[in-house]
């Protein structure tokens, strides 16, 4: 199958997208870092569908959220650089290449800074809740979750449908 590997620079709406969600999580690291000393030894660990607080755990488990962050931005970093080896339909070819490596790498910016973001909130809300400044994370985390999360998708979707 047809597959350049073509040298496309970041849009200026990528690179938004990029210093949101990297600034957002870089932020929220450095949340965790300020607040450590400040905080319980029993931290929120896990949370059910409703935001509740459903598991305690040790505050190191804080640092799972930034270093699974961490993954997910390299990961997804170094597939940013390579559109073609993204999955895309049959009807490939010379004229349309560069749209669709455009459309594929800017949906999956999207996820991956959406990502991040979501690590940020979960993490300052994790700190809010064992400092006793809330309770839980919210009933509407987890709606707002999936459909943040299915905007891209169905906008990539509906933007690779339009591309001839």
């Amino acid at each position: 199958m047809y597959r350049p590997i073509l040298k496309l620079p970041k849009t200026k709406y990528e690179k938004i997208w990029d210093y949101i969600g990297g600034g957002l999580f870089v932020l929220s690291i450095l949340y965790i870092f300020v607040m450590w000393g400040k905080l319980p030894e029993e931290i929120p660990g896990h949370f059910n569908g409703a935001g509740e607080v459903d598991r305690w755990g040790s505050k190191i488990e804080l640092l799972i959220l930034p270093f699974i962050g961490l993954f997910l931005w390299i990961l997804l970093g170094l597939l940013e650089k390579a559109p073609h080896m993204h999955n895309y339909p049959a009807r490939l070819n010379e004229s349309n290449v560069e749209a669709f490596y455009l459309n594929s790498r800017k949906g999956l910016n999207e996820i991956k800074n959406l990502c991040l973001i979501l690590f940020a909130a979960i993490s300052f809300q994790m700190i809010r809740i064992a400092l006793g400044e809330a309770e839980n994370i919210g009933w509407w985390f987890l709606p707002i979750v999936l459909i943040v999360i299915a905007i891209p998708i169905i906008k990539g979707i509906v933007a690779t449908k339009k591309i001839k």
